[in-house]
């Protein structure tokens, strides 16, 4: 796509404007905290080095031919539109199964696995504000704060009213990662500076959002 936008002339005053989506995922075995732009990349994923390819062939054509072209280096952003095979939504779904009465338990990799999760709403809207301005430039996209994925059910479970969840958790093997990234919180100062953007929607309003869209949605399939 970048090199399409070069051959049809994609300099500064050329209409065309290139977003890559580029990922928390990138940082990987991080060497700070918080991560900024900044940040070296240690990639622990092939999704993750597949991002920093995409990341750095973006600055690369930037910089050689002066293409309008941001990188908005997003971490987790989460909603009731997410995949069932991402945590945060698998999470969600399953608490209201539970909670109806048509699953027993949910069965998850490493609980302690933290990272800065946020609601993608927000993000699509920093996305939306890269592209407007007079030049393009990086981005993190975070909210700042981080949590665990048994932060994640232990307000998922309260939601549906369930105070003690670990009876219907359990850790499976098969989903721990052979190479795990422990902790990733981003730094949005840059985003907030630079774009006047903040998050709106906080962690435990995430969490809620998810789990009531779930409960609504199984449901309607039961009938009720």
């Amino acid at each position: 796509m970048l090199e399409a936008i070069r051959m049809v002339g994609g300099q500064q005053n050329n209409p065309i404007r290139f977003y890559q989506a580029s990922s928390s995922e990138m940082f990987g075995k991080v060497r700070e905290m918080p991560q900024s732009e900044l940040t070296p990349f240690h990639p622990r994923s092939p999704y993750g080095c597949a991002k920093v390819f995409g990341h750095d062939i973006t600055v690369n054509y930037r910089e050689s031919y002066g293409l309008y072209a941001c990188s908005g280096i997003l971490f987790n952003h989460e909603g009731p539109r997410r995949g069932l095979e991402f945590v945060t939504r698998k999470i969600s779904n399953a608490v209201a199964r539970i909670k109806l009465g048509v699953q027993e338990d949910i069965s998850l990799g490493n609980l302690d696995a933290k990272r800065d999760w946020g609601y993608a709403g927000d993000y699509v809207k920093a996305m939306w504000l890269m592209m407007q301005q007079s030049e393009p430039d990086d981005y993190v996209v975070a909210t700042g704060e981080t949590h665990s994925i048994e932060e994640f059910l232990q307000l998922a479970f309260a939601e549906v009213g369930i105070d003690d969840w670990r009876p219907y958790v359990k850790q499976d093997p098969r989903f721990f990662r052979p190479a795990e990234v422990d902790l990733l919180i981003g730094d949005p100062t840059k985003a907030k500076a630079k774009l006047g953007w903040t998050p709106e929607v906080d962690f435990p309003g995430l969490v809620q959002m998810m789990v009531r869209h779930d409960l609504a949605v199984e449901s309607a399939k039961l009938g009720k």
